[in-house]
């Protein structure tokens, strides 16, 4: 079952979803290799947005590295 988005902020209920990758560790800088993932949740009305980490899995992170 699926919890109901409510922004913390202005009491909106409807929201955008995307995704976002970052680099991790220092080794990953260098190579330029984005290992974290997260999930961004934006309010549509005011803006406010929250990141939940989701898990990475080696194929990606392979094939980030050869694509950069």
């Amino acid at each position: 079952m699926q919890k109901e988005y409510v922004c913390p902020k202005c009491d909106n209920r409807s929201y955008e979803q995307d995704e976002m990758r970052a680099t991790g560790g220092a080794l990953a800088k260098i190579f330029d290799v984005q290992n974290k993932k997260f999930t961004m949740i934006s309010c549509s009305r005011c803006g406010y947005t929250e990141f939940f980490k989701k898990g990475s899995n080696a194929l990606g992170n392979i094939f980030d590295f050869f694509t950069n």
